[in-house]
C-alpha cells in the first residue's frame, strides 16, 4: 500500500514538473527566437522589457491576457472557442512518453525519469500528432471565415502529407531498436547514436518535423501575404496565444523526439544524463531557428512535391536498404 502511494505521489510531481517546466520553457524560447533572429538580420530584438528585455514574454502574456476576446459572428462558438486547446493540449501530451535521463533512486525507490514507459510510445506520439491536425482544421472551419477555411485546409493537406514522410522515417529506427518503447530506443542507442547508422533517416524526420509545425520555410498555412494569416486569423486574445503557445510547445517535443530517435537521448560523457539532454534539445531548437532566419519560404507546390516526390520515396527505399543490410549482417 505504501509502495503505491508512493508511486501515485513521485507521478504527481513527475506531471507538475513536465508541465511547469514545458510552459515556462516554451515562454522564454519565444524571446530566445526573437534574439537569435535578431542577431541573425543584424538588429537587437527584444530590449525594452526589463534588463536585456527578459520580461518580454511576461509582457507579451499580459498583452494577450487583456486583449477581447472576440467571437465572429455566425462562428460555430463551441468548435471555435475549443480548438486552440486541442493544439496545446496534444503537444503537451507527447511528454508523457519521452524520456529524459536514467533512473533516479529517492528514498530507495527507483524513479524512472519517464512518466510512462509505454511498449507502444512511438504510436502514442503519432496518434497525439495526428489529433493535432483537428485543432488547426476545426479552429479555420469555425471561425466562419473563408480565409481561416483556406489556411486551415492548407495546414491540414500539409501535415498529412509530412506525417506519411515523418513515420515513415522512424521505420529503419524502430526496425534498429526491436522496440515501439522511447526508453528502449534511447537504450539501443548507448554504444553508437542512430544518427550515425541512419543518416538518411535523420534528415527525413528533421525536414519533415519542421513542415508538421509549420515553420519557415514550411509556413504556407500562416503566410500573411497570402492568406491574411491563415487558420487563426479569426483569434484574439489569450486563444491566439494558445496557438502560438501550441507550435513552441510542438517544436520542443519534436526537439526531444530528434534527440531521443537520433541523438542517442540522455547518453554522453562527463555530464549528467539529464544535462546532455537538455543540451541536444537545444541544440536542435537552434538549429530550426536557424533556418528560420536564413531560407525563404517554398510555394506550396514546392512544399507538396517536396513531401510526396521526395520525402517519401527516399524514406521507402531506405527501409528496404535497411532491411536489407540487416538480413545480411544476420546471414
Amino acid at each position: 500500500m505504501i509502495g503505491w502511494i508512493l508511486g501515485v505521489i513521485f507521478l504527481l510531481i513527475k506531471l507538475g514538473t513536465v508541465l511547469v517546466a514545458l510552459l515556462l520553457v516554451a515562454g522564454w524560447l519565444v524571446y530566445v527566437e526573437r534574439k537569435l533572429l535578431g542577431r541573425l538580420q543584424l538588429r537587437l530584438g527584444p530590449n525594452r522589457a526589463g534588463p536585456f528585455g527578459l520580461l518580454q514574454p511576461v509582457a507579451d502574456i499580459v498583452k494577450l491576457l487583456t486583449k477581447e476576446d472576440t467571437v465572429p459572428g455566425g462562428a460555430d462558438r463551441m468548435v471555435f472557442l475549443f480548438a486552440p486547446a486541442v493544439v496545446a493540449t496534444t503537444a503537451l501530451l507527447i511528454f508523457a512518453v519521452v524520456p529524459f535521463g536514467k533512473e533516479w533512486v529517492i528514498w530507495g525507490r527507483r524513479v524512472p525519469l519517464v512518466i510512462s514507459d509505454l511498449n507502444v510510445g512511438l504510436l502514442y506520439v503519432f496518434a497525439l500528432s495526428s489529433l493535432g491536425v483537428y485543432g488547426v482544421v476545426l479552429g479555420g472551419w469555425a471561425s466562419n471565415s473563408k480565409y481561416s477555411l483556406l489556411g486551415g485546409i492548407r495546414a491540414a493537406a500539409q501535415m498529412i502529407s509530412y506525417e506519411l514522410s515523418l513515420g515513415l522515417s522512424l521505420v529503419p529506427v524502430v526496425m534498429l531498436a526491436h522496440s515501439f518503447s522511447l526508453v528502449d530506443i534511447v537504450k539501443a542507442q548507448a554504444g553508437i547514436p542512430f544518427i550515425v547508422l541512419q543518416p538518411v533517416a535523420f534528415g527525413v524526420f528533421f525536414i519533415s518535423a519542421v513542415a508538421e509545425i509549420k515553420r519557415i520555410p514550411f509556413d504556407l498555412p500562416e503566410a500573411e501575404h497570402e492568406l491574411v494569416a491563415g487558420y487563426h486569423t479569426e483569434y484574439s486574445g489569450m486563444r491566439f496565444g494558445l496557438f502560438f503557445l501550441g507550435e513552441y510547445i510542438t517544436m520542443i517535443s519534436l526537439g526531444a523526439l530528434l534527440a531521443v530517435f537520433f541523438l542517442g537521448g540522455w547518453h554522453g560523457p562527463l555530464l549528467p544524463p539529464l544535462v546532455w539532454f537538455c543540451l541536444k534539445v537545444s541544440l536542435v531548437i537552434f538549429v530550426m531557428i536557424w533556418i528560420r532566419g536564413t531560407l525563404p519560404r517554398l510555394r506550396y507546390d514546392q512544399l507538396m512535391d517536396l513531401g510526396w516526390k521526395v520525402l517519401v520515396p527516399v524514406a521507402l527505399v531506405n527501409i528496404v536498404l535497411t532491411g536489407g543490410v540487416m538480413l545480411l549482417v544476420a546471414g
